[in-house]
This record gives structure tokens, sequence and C-alpha cells, in this order.
């Protein structure tokens, strides 16, 4: 029988756990981990990465340097070794994967070496190659772990030889066994030294209901809660709470989410005492948690999330909290009426939630958040840095009954904290990054100063807590009309737009930009191309350009971009932020002034300028600047702006402008290349046809025009000029005609999963709706399985039947106009429905791409031959510098069925295009990747002097 307790100092509560469930699931809770062991091969190192020749070629300084010769090349103590750990066996391990890229692009210098290891999901470990980090998700390696990397027998032999092979690890697993004090345990055990908050105070912190009880006893005010525990159910104890807290049985709204899962994995909304019970049922019989925490809804609130950091030295703790952001859900239609902070809205690029830094709250508010979250990770003993999350209810709202605590109550409101993250997530523009550097730190100074900090609490690391050789560079973003000068040459990297890929377009302008701030010669400058209400993509008068500041570029949405602009250049915004920052970097000099190795901020306090897109030209011409082209779809890929530039002779980045105009429009792209067959390059019949036809039309007589002119029992549903993700899916009859149709008749924002009659993932769709649309025989490729749930004597395995012979591939080509290159395809495997996602394509830690593609699957022969097919397509479309090639491909033949070009393709950290450079000989890491497209723009264009 389920135990049922209550939180919030309201009643009595059991706190013991249940060792014998707790063992029946994924990850047990009581730390036999030591114990596992997996079998394997040979325990020899085998580093044979992606791509990377063997000994494992390694990023450092922005050279390719084989592993340990930096650090033979240094006297013995002047190069901290740090070992980045990510992985795990939560559903977040993909972020952490996301986390583990951030910190190595950030912190690996000459004063620091990173070797970095992943911890899979049966907590075995392995040694990886930093090509292995850069993938898009676990799965994309974990099949082949054991033929390309170093296993360890044991999480002990693991953990040895951490002890002598680093000298401190930074764990950036989220969720289990690396928040709940799992691997933290394992390193103190064994002496290594490592980041963040020990292993005792991890394990209370991570369990919400328990660091809840913490936080009642310590003085908060916390949500009133109940614990739902145990494989079997008890309903009458959760209507008891129901009843106690006023809340309608059959309609009261809760929050149902895993006491032990992170922040956003398993978290719903639930109504009344019966959709509660089944959805807490539900999470406990997935496994995904045993213990299931209720907790009423807080309706009217404002959610807020608040970065603490640690500036304190060895022992003592000395934590200041960062300003806050505030998280604003968007609801946009019914689909949204249930909207909480999900995993979805908190890692994927849409419209469905907006984040305010610093909140639009009152400034005592924000004042008495930040006390509250300084005391919190005093009382708790947290070490580092952390993450706190938590809501502000204003007085005009009700508060549920409480306890006596008063901590949290201010005259304008009440404060509650809700959840402790003791690894927060790392991505680019994660949280810890955002509030960072609305202070003055930029990437690589907040998370050296988090590991610099660390250091101090081990005398055996005090020659790294000294003054450091190491210069954070003073991040500039000028738009100031200079020419070059000092051998930097300017780069303007333009991101936005009004397409539906325009939040994707704000992640590869993002990457871009970070990644060719690593080389000095360069002054690189983050442009918005802000979003208009009315779209109009001839007359560009209207149309304006912000010079974005750094902290300005960290946003979720082309929008907050956008709204951050003006708001940092209005007054009373100004004002509010100012006097926030100034106290925020009061409370960090004190303690940071005390330390050696800080050598002071790093990101000025820059304002954003406004531009026509005239006087933006104007200025790229006077300054001689590159355009790196990040808009993707829109005026960014049709043409039109790579005409405004090379008007004015400015280099850009990609095709120029007519083979631009014909890969935008899907039809014409495929019209251009149906002379090829003979060649081995085919294309798909299209239809054409228009929104309003569509609309007034008879949806059976369409159904039938439609499958009888094409010839197919299924249809492929696309935007004839929109980018590659968006507003696309499989129609399998009439009826789902139907229901695409009346979501472009009502401007749906997205179409809700299994909406079809065929299991399907949401489905973002372009606002406004698209003009034209492609219908198309639908292909049907095998399904591709990557099974590794189960360990057997061959390990990981690829499943896949190849009955049709025909698999989906993307891959990029590189090089000049008429001697385009591919690179290495990617095969695209679909984890669910029929069409790739917006989350499989550019959801970092989401989607699966085999890299090169496995043997099984298609002969070296056959691939080859596709690569030749693959050239041919792009020099046929007269394409230059990069773009990526979507395509199906006969794994026999090597016979490629062209499904679109992209002529400004993603270029987020884990798109496939850095998974394809790291597979070339010598393989090319990100940084470098981006300055040899860089580099191709100019062998196009050239400036000569007036």
């Amino acid at each position: 029988m389920a135990t049922i307790a209550f939180g919030s100092g309201l009643v009595s509560v059991r706190s013991e756990q249940t060792d014998a469930f707790r063992s029946s699931l994924l990850y047990t809770q009581n730390f036999n981990f030591l114990r596992l062991k997996r079998s394997c091969a040979s325990s020899m190192t085998r580093w044979r990465g992606v791509g990377v020749p063997r000994a494992t070629a390694e990023a450092v300084g922005g050279r390719v340097i084989e592993r340990g010769e930096e650090v033979e090349e240094k006297e013995k103590g002047s190069v901290l070794r740090v070992g980045v750990v990510c992985g795990g066996p939560s559903a977040e391990r993909g972020i952490s994967l996301n986390s583990a890229r951030s910190v190595l692009d950030h912190i690996q210098g000459g004063d620091i070496h990173v070797n970095c290891y992943y911890i899979d999901a049966g907590l075995n470990a392995f040694a990886i190659s930093p090509a292995q980090v850069y993938s898009n998700t676990p799965a994309d390696f974990d099949f082949k772990l054991e033929s390309l990397a170093q296993g360890f027998r044991s999480l002990s032999d693991f953990a040895e030889h951490l002890a002598g092979s680093v000298d401190i690890v930074f764990s950036v697993i989220h969720g289990q066994f690396g928040e709940d004090g799992g691997i933290q345990e394992l390193l103190e055990k064994y002496n290594v030294p490592f980041v963040g908050t020990g292993s005792s105070e991890c394990c209370q912190a991570f369990d919400k209901y328990n660091a809840s009880l913490e936080l009642s006893k310590q003085g908060f005010i916390t949500v009133p809660s109940c614990l739902v525990q145990g494989s079997e159910a008890d309903e009458s104890e959760l209507s008891k709470w129901f009843a106690r807290n006023r809340l309608d049985v059959e309609s009261g709204k809760v929050v149902v989410k895993p006491a032990r899962a992170g922040s956003s994995i398993g978290v719903t909304v639930a109504y009344g005492v019966a959709d509660t019970f089944s959805q807490a049922n539900a999470i406990i019989i997935e496994g995904i948690d045993s213990k299931v925490l209720v907790e009423i809804f807080l309706e009217g609130g404002s959610e807020f999330t608040a970065i603490v950091l640690d500036v304190g030295s060895g022992l003592d703790s000395h934590p200041v909290v960062l300003l806050p952001s505030e998280v604003e859900l968007q609801f946009h239609d019914s689909v949204d009426k249930d909207a909480i902070f999900n995993y979805r809205r908190k890692y994927l690029p849409t419209q469905q939630v907006a984040y305010h830094t610093p909140p639009r709250f009152p400034i005592g508010v924000i004042e008495s958040i930040r006390e509250g979250a300084s005391q919190l990770f005093r009382k708790l003993g947290l070490r580092d840095f952390a993450r706190i999350d938590g809501w502000f209810l204003p007085n005009s709202i009700h508060v549920p009954t409480m306890s006596d605590s008063k901590f949290g109550r201010t005259d304008m409101g009440t404060i509650f904290y809700t959840d402790i993250n003791l690894i927060s997530g790392m991505e680019q523009t994660s949280f810890l990054f955002q509030q960072a550097s609305k202070v003055g730190f930029s990437h690589s100074n907040i998370l050296r100063s988090i590991i610099r900090r660390a250091c101090t609490r081990y005398p055996n690391l005090a020659p790294f807590c000294s003054a450091s050789d190491h210069v954070p560079r003073r991040s500039k973003t000028s738009l100031r009309s200079e020419p070059v000068c000092k051998g930097k040459r300017k780069v303007f990297v333009i991101f936005g737009g009004d397409s539906s890929e325009r939040q994707v377009s704000l992640i590869s302008g993002t990457n871009v930009w970070l990644n060719l701030q690593a080389f000095d010669d360069l002054e690189v400058i983050p442009c918005l191309l802000a979003p208009t209400i009315v779209k109009n993509k001839v007359d560009l008068s209207s149309r304006t350009i912000w010079s974005l500041p750094y902290s300005l570029v960290l946003r979720h949405t082309i929008e907050e971009v956008l709204d951050a602009c003006v708001e940092a250049i209005e007054p009373d915004r100004v004002a509010h932020t100012s006097h926030l920052r100034n106290r925020v970097v009061h409370d960090l000099t004190e303690g940071l002034k005390k330390h050696s190795w800080f050598t002071g901020f790093d990101i000025t306090d820059e304002l954003p300028v406004k531009l026509s897109v005239e006087q933006w030209i104007k200025l790229a011409k006077e300054v001689q600047a590159t355009v790196f082209l990040s808009v993707h779809g829109g005026i960014g890929e049709d043409g039109t702006l790579q005409s405004l530039l090379e008007a004015e002779g400015i280099p850009h980045t990609g095709p120029g402008v007519m083979a631009s105009k014909i890969c935008m429009d899907k039809l014409a792209t495929s019209l251009a290349l149906n002379h090829l067959s003979d060649l081995g390059v085919l294309t798909i019949n299209k239809d054409l046809r228009r929104k309003e036809d569509l609309i007034s039309s008879s949806i059976p007589n369409l159904w039938h025009e439609l499958t009888s002119k094409l010839h197919c029992e299924t249809l492929c549903v696309k935007p004839a000029r929109d980018g590659c993700s968006t507003g696309v899916g499989r129609l399998c009859c009439a009826e789902d005609l139907l229901v695409y149709v009346k979501a472009l008749e009502d401007c749906l924002h997205r179409i809700p999963p299994n909406s079809f009659s065929k299991a399907h993932g949401t489905i973002e769709m372009p606002n406004p709706p698209p003009e034209l649309l492609i219908f198309e025989p639908f292909i049907r490729t095998d399904n591709i399985i990557v099974s590794s749930k189960s360990r057997n004597e061959k390990g990981h395995q690829i499943l896949w039947s190849g009955e049709s012979r025909w698999v989906e591939i993307t891959v990029g080509v590189v090089g000049t106009q008429g001697s385009m290159r591919s690179l290495t395809p990617s095969i695209t495997v679909r984890e669910s429905g029929d069409i790739l996602t917006l989350e499989e394509k550019f959801q970092g830690g989401t989607g699966i791409n085999l890299t090169p593609p496995p043997s099984s699957i298609i002969s070296n022969e056959a691939l080859q031959k596709c690569k030749k097919h693959i050239e041919i397509i792009a020099n046929s479309l007269e394409l230059e510098g990069f773009s990526r090639i979507d395509a199906f491909v006969n794994v026999d033949s090597g016979e490629v069925l062209m499904i679109e070009v992209n002529t400004v393709p993603g270029m987020t950290p884990s798109t496939v295009l850095i998974h394809q450079a790291l597979a070339e000989e010598p393989p090319l890491y990100p940084h470098e990747f981006f300055r040899k497209l860089l580099d191709l723009a100019l062998e196009r264009t050239v400036y000569t002097p007036e």
C-alpha cells in the first residue's frame, strides 16, 4: 500500500524510505552503485572517436594536440587538469551533454586541460573524446562506446582513474546520480576533489519533499504539498489532503511532479483527486520516481529562478545571488491551458515562454528573493554554485493555508522556494550565463571562477588558487564606424528575422558568435534582424537591425532579445536594472577581491544600437566587415540579404543570390534537378496549393485528387517556402487533411501530439500560416532503432530491418562554386512518428544522428556513391560556401532522392554539421569549422579600393 505524507508543516510526516521498492527502479537511492559491474572485452584504451585519430586529438587553446601533450609541455602543477563528467541515468542526460559541451568550449586553454568522461544509463563509466561531447544526444554514440572509448570495469575503477588523472572533477550530470549525492559520494570515498555540493547535502536538497521539510524547519514559507509513495495507491489520503487545503475534489488544480527527477522531468498539471492520483501513479509505473510530490497550483503567481554563486574561500561560504530571472509562460491557444514550465518549454526555442532578467517585480521583492536564496544556500550547506527556483504571489492573490513560517513574507506578497538545482543547466543561453552576463561575467569567466573557488577547499590544489596568468579577454560588441585596425577583422553575425525558424536562428547565431570569439584577429559583433508585424519581403525600408551587447544575446527567443533591446534604452527600466546590478556587483566584488586568481569582470555594460538595414549595410562596407549569415528562412535565405550585400561588395557566408532563391523554393529546387535521374539523383513529384484554395475545398474531394495525381496512399505536407522543420506532417487520410487545413485556417501555433490518425509528436506551425503548401508522396523508410536499454554480449546495438532499402540522411557541403565537397553524411533517426520533429532537428539533447553511417546499414562503396551524388546536386545548383542537403539514399546503389536544400543551415551547438566536420581528417572543431566558413566567404568576394 502506498504511503502518503504531507509537507509544509501541516501535519506530521513519514520520512522513511522504502528500500525494497527503490531497488526495483533503474537507479537505486541507497547508492549501492559501487557494486555495479560491467563486462568489458578489454580495459585497454581504444581511442577511435568520430573521425578522431588514434590517441585522440583534442582541441586546446585553438589548436589540435595529442592527448596529454599540453600537460607534458607545462611545468608540473601549472596546468589544472579538470575532469568533466556528463551523462547519467536520468532523462536529462542529453541536456547534461549540452552542459559538458559548454564547459569544454569555455574553460579549456593554456592553464586548464580538460578530460571528458561519460556515465551511461546503466551507470557504466567511459573516458570519451571531445568529439563525442559535440554529439547531439548520447544515443548518437551509446551503441558504439565499447569500440571507441576507454571503458572502466566498475565505478570504483573509474574513481581510481580520476584520482590519478585529474586534479578536480566538474560533474555536469543533471538529475539522478549527478545531483542526488551519487557521484559526490563516490568521489568523496576516493578523495577526488570536485566542484559543487557534498553528497549528504545533495541528497537532502535534491529530494523536493525532504528539501521542503527542511526549509519549513528553517523558517521558510513552503507550498502545501502531499507525498504519494509506493507501488500501490491510497486515494482516500489524497482526498483528505484536498479537503484540508480547500481544494475541490473534482476540479482542484495541482502540480504533480517526481520528488527526485530534476526540475522539469515528468512535471504535469492535474485536476481533482482522481486525475492527480492517476498522474502520480503514472510517474511511479513509468519508473521516473517512486516518490511523487503533489503541490497546490499557485494560480496567479510568477515563477522565478536565481543563480547563487559562492565567492567564499575554503570551507567558508559567501553566497551571492545574481540577478534573478522571471519565467513568463506564453498562452497562444487552447493547447496551452495547462501551461507549466516543463521540459519542452525550458529547452525548446519557441514562444511558449519568455524570461525577464531582472524580474518585473518591485525592487524590494527582488532583494528579498536574493536574501532568501542566499540564506537557503547557507542553511542547506550548498557549495560553489546552485540554481534556486520559486514563486512570487502578490498580495492580491489568495495564499493557501500554510505554516507559521515567517521568511518569505513581504509587504507586497509572498515568496516561495520550490526547487533546488545543485548542478544548474549550462547550455549556452542557460540561466547561469544569462544572469552572470548581466553582472559582467563571460561564459569563460563564470565557469573558471566556479572551478577556482572549488579549488580553495583542497590544500593540494593551493597552487591553482594563486594569481592566474589567464586574463579574461574583454568582450566588445561595438558597431563603431572604424576600419580594420591592429590586425583585427570585423565580423557581423546576423540572426533573427520573421520565419518560423527564427528561434533556431538565434541559437545558430549565438553559437557562431561565441565560437568565433576564440580568434584574436576577429572582432565579432552579434546583430539582430528584428522581426516585423507586417511581413514585407520587398520593401525593407521599415526593417531594423540591432547590434547587441553580450548579455542581450543570451535569450530564449528573438522576441525576448528585441524586448530586451527596447528595455535597455527605456529610462525607468534602465534605472531599475542598474540599481540591482550595482548591488550584485558590489556583493560579488567584496568576496572576489580576496582571491588573487580573479582578474576582474570582462563584460562591459554596453547599449544596443538600432540601425536601418540601409545603415547597417553602409556600416558593414565602411568597416570592411564580413557578414556571417545565420538568418534561417525569409529574407535571410531567399536571396534578399545576399543581394543587398553583394551589391555593395560585402563578403557573406553561404551561396549567392540565384542559388538561394532556387533552394528556398522547394518546387523550384526539384525542377532544377529533375534532369539528373540518369546520374543517380532523383526528385519527388510535388503538387503546389494555395492556402485559401485548401480552406475553401471539399476535403474528401481534395484528398482523392491529391492521392490520385501523386499516385500514393499517404501524403507529406509542408510549406513551399519555409524552413525544413515547421509545418511538416504525414497525412494518412482525409480526416488528417481536415485537421491540418483547420490548423491553417485557425492560425494555430502548433498541432498537438497525436491529432492525426497515426501517432506523431507536436507539429510547430509557421506563424502566420504559409500562403503556399506542397503535397508530395510520403516516402516510407525503415525504422532504425538504437538499442541501449539492455546489455548483452554484443552491448548496444542498431536494429534495422532494411526492407525498403532507403534511409534518410542529412549532409553538409562545403567549398567554392563548382568545387563543392560533400562531408560525411549523417543518418537521421526518428524516435517517434514518421516526420522528424522540431526537437529532433534542433533541440540539443534530443534526436539521433548516426555519423558516419554504420557499415551495417550502408556499405562504404554505396556511401561514396552517395557523396558523389550529393556533390552533383550542390554543383548543379551552383552552391558555394556551405549548405546542408536533406535526402533519402538507397543503401545498395547510393542513389539519392532529394528532399530539400538549406542554404543557411542550422549552426546550433549540436548540429549535424559539427558532427560531420569532426569526422574529417584532421577533425575540425566548431571554432575551426566556423572560421573555415568565414574564410570561404572572402574567397568569393573581396574588397577593392574605391
